[in-house]
């Protein structure tokens, strides 16, 4: 039997090509990332997990990010696409408004968002330059360079810290929601009159409201030291 087989031909004897790994591109690897995070949160969002969304071995996107965390800085930046242009509002006090209410937006975009950009240090174009249009209306209004900045930062830390807040309180599973029943049966069992009379807001879900509230306070102290002729204390 075997002379009457036909010889394999070269093609049929050599193994089966392997397709070229695919080029990590960082903008599209980013994209991935983000697409990751919407679906399953920041906690499942692994190295590992993220090089099988783009088709590479893990190791490949250590080229482009080095730790975990420049990948969430590189996430953080893209969140900020399209928040640092000037707001119209001919009043200082409402641009400043403006930009909180944007950076808020563009992290309740994402879920984890404010946990993702909390703590990074982002030298992008888009980080840069909301900050640079933020502490640039403050300027405008006469605040100095040091008040303009630490004003900036306050509320910058106002809005990451609520929206934090905001999506754990809305975080699916096991941490989350939190159930306001159990605060209202905490309470009332404890006798606590002025809390008794707050668990309406206590125990709301308008995080809206609540941010604007902080936000408005916010602005009416600025308001107040700018009356004065005097940016906040060094």
């Amino acid at each position: 039997m075997s002379s009457l087989s036909t010889p394999p031909s070269a093609d049929a004897a050599r193994p089966p090509a392997r397709g070229r790994p695919p080029r990590l591109d960082q903008a599209r690897t980013v994209d991935a990332a983000l697409v990751l995070l919407d679906a399953s949160g920041l906690d499942a969002l692994t190295m590992r997990r993220l090089a099988d969304a783009v088709g590479v071995q893990a190791g490949a996107l250590y080229r482009h990010f080095a730790t975990k965390q420049d990948l969430l800085t590189a996430m953080a930046e893209r969140m900020l696409a399209g928040c640092s242009a000037p707001p119209a509002d001919p009043d200082w006090s409402g641009r400043l408004t403006v930009l909180a209410r944007r950076m808020r937006t563009a992290l309740l975009a994402h879920r984890d968002g404010a946990r993702v950009y909390a703590g990074t240090h982002s030298t992008g174009a888009n980080t840069l330059g909301f900050a640079e249009t933020l502490i640039g209306v403050l300027g405008e209004a006469g605040f100095g360079p040091r008040e303009a900045a630490r004003t900036a930062l306050t509320v910058v830390h106002y809005t990451v810290g609520h929206t934090l807040e905001e999506q754990a309180a809305l975080q699916p599973g096991d941490l989350g929601p939190a159930d306001p029943e159990q605060l209202r049966e905490a309470v009332t069992a404890a006798g606590l009159p002025h809390l008794t009379a707050a668990l309406p807001v206590l125990t709301g879900a308008d995080f809206t409201a609540q941010f604007e509230f902080g936000l408005g306070l916010l602005v009416q102290g600025l308001r107040a030291l700018h009356r004065a002729g005097s940016g906040p204390a060094a």
